[in-house]
């Protein structure tokens, strides 16, 4: 969910109003999964590198993660929204965690899933599912898939970044192994269910043949 931050700029607004119209996008875009029939919907929200932004981003941040838990859980529920959290979350600030755990509890029996990435990095992921593998005996594609954050979920079929940038950003890295992407312009504020629409659309024009011909 990139562009937040250049959102904000282009509307000389301070960094912080992009982030909170980001979390519009989210809600937005949530309300749009039992529609669009989507199983699973993955959001990188916050990455292990982005504790190197300012003290004062990050504290925004974190801060607008609790409103959106507090007010969006009673939401999740009524629409049968399972959480689902990837990444090394419980190294969040303990309120947070305690959330969390909480959500993740209410949210167990839902229907379709919301996949929040917090403190995530693909390359830690990939470190940590290794050693959990090598504790059971020999490592393999089976073994290391089994012990990512992702175990569970359905495979990872489609990934759009938003705001021009071209590049995985230490995201999902074993998961889009045969995934299609989606690269698009417009900023993650800006970011639509008609949007997310349309990027299905094109992925269901896409023929996959995972190295075949």
């Amino acid at each position: 969910m990139d562009g937040n931050g250049r959102w904000a700029k282009r509307k000389h607004l301070p960094r912080a109003m992009g982030h909170r119209q980001g979390v519009e996008a989210v809600r937005k875009l949530v309300r749009s999964v039992e529609p669009m029939g989507l199983d699973c919907l993955t959001l990188y929200a916050f990455s292990s590198e982005n504790w190197k932004r300012p003290d004062e981003e990050v504290d925004d941040l974190m801060n607008l993660m609790r409103k959106f838990i507090k007010s969006d859980l009673p939401e999740f529920i009524a629409n049968d929204v399972k959480l689902h959290i990837i990444g090394d979350w419980r190294g969040l600030a303990p309120d947070i965690v305690a959330m969390l755990e909480d959500a993740l509890e209410q949210t167990a029996k839902g229907a379709r899933t919301l996949a929040v990435a917090l403190n995530y990095g693909g390359q830690s992921e990939l470190v940590h599912a290794a050693k959990l593998a090598a504790q059971g005996g020999e490592i393999t594609e089976e073994s290391i898939e089994a012990n990512l954050f992702t175990a569970g979920l359905p495979p990872l079929d489609l990934l759009i970044r938003t705001s021009g940038e071209v590049r995985l950003s230490n995201f999902l890295l074993w998961q889009c192994a045969y995934a299609e992407m989606l690269f698009v312009d417009t900023l993650w504020p800006d970011f639509t269910p008609e949007h997310l629409q349309q990027a299905l659309d094109n992925f269901a024009s896409r023929e996959r043949r995972y190295g075949g011909r």
